[in-house]
């Protein structure tokens, strides 16, 4: 099949071969719902109402948390690595210091973080996502929600959490920091510190935003002020702490 079978989309039309594919996410079966390759499983009053029931359940669960720190970054993290252990130390000394620990509930340094905050007797939370990929809970979490979709889950990071402490991650990681960042740049929501725990990895990202969208007046320097960088988990701590203070948390 060469470039004239597909549309615009990069699909082939359909034709009596073409099968019709169960989706492998609801988040799937929600966005793709208008493809006609793809099987509906719900119609959109049911899927609304699965959204409702989604919201509301993660809103009664989390109801008591008001110091939250959301932890982010990548799953394929090895147990015992520097970043694995750098993010377990971060989130034992932030509950150590009154925090709760929220993050996706998966491995790697999600894994790091909630064993951080069992360490420190912290509230240790998990929000799970539904994937093609089933991905199990990490063993280290006392509050565990799973979700099907990824902007529900997103609500509950930003809601329940009064910073996000970014470490080393991919697309998923990138995806959960400027989604914050663009809800602090346009009002959407109070400023809250986004700290990128690990210069070795994330210098780089503010060279180029510096270098490259700064100085194409793409955004301001007030932009670049809601990044802050931070290599040790005191470092971290005090800039969520001072924070907190700010937002009448401390």
């Amino acid at each position: 099949m060469n470039g004239s079978d597909t549309d615009e989309h990069g699909l082939a039309p359909l034709d009596a071969t073409t099968q019709v594919r169960t989706p492998r996410t609801s988040d799937e079966e929600l966005l793709c719902a208008e493809h006609a390759v793809t099987q509906n499983s719900f119609s959109d009053e049911e899927r609304v109402e699965r959204m409702h029931a989604e919201m509301a359940e993660g809103f009664a669960v989390l109801a008591n948390v008001s110091r939250g720190v959301s932890m982010f970054g990548s799953a394929r993290t090895p147990v015992g690595s520097p970043d694995y252990e750098l993010a377990r130390e971060t989130a034992a000394t932030l509950g150590a210091a009154g925090f709760a620990i929220i993050t996706g509930g998966g491995p790697g340094i999600m894994q790091a973080a909630n064993q951080g905050a069992r360490e420190a007797g912290a509230q240790s939370i998990g929000l799970n996502i539904q994937l093609p990929f089933e991905q199990q809970f990490n063993p280290y979490i006392d509050t565990a929600l799973r979700f099907h979709y990824f902007f529900t889950r997103k609500v509950m990071f930003v809601r329940y959490s009064s910073a996000f402490v970014v470490l080393p991650g991919g697309y998923g990681t990138l995806d959960e920091l400027f989604e914050a960042l663009t809800l602090i740049q346009t009002g959407k929501i109070p400023h809250f510190p986004v700290v990128l725990l690990g210069s070795h990895y994330w210098s780089g990202l503010l060279d180029w935003l510096r270098a490259t969208m700064l100085a194409e007046g793409k955004i301001s320097s007030a932009d670049i002020d809601l990044l802050q960088i931070a290599d040790d988990p005191a470092h971290a701590v005090a800039i969520v702490e001072r924070a907190a203070a700010r937002q009448g948390l401390g």
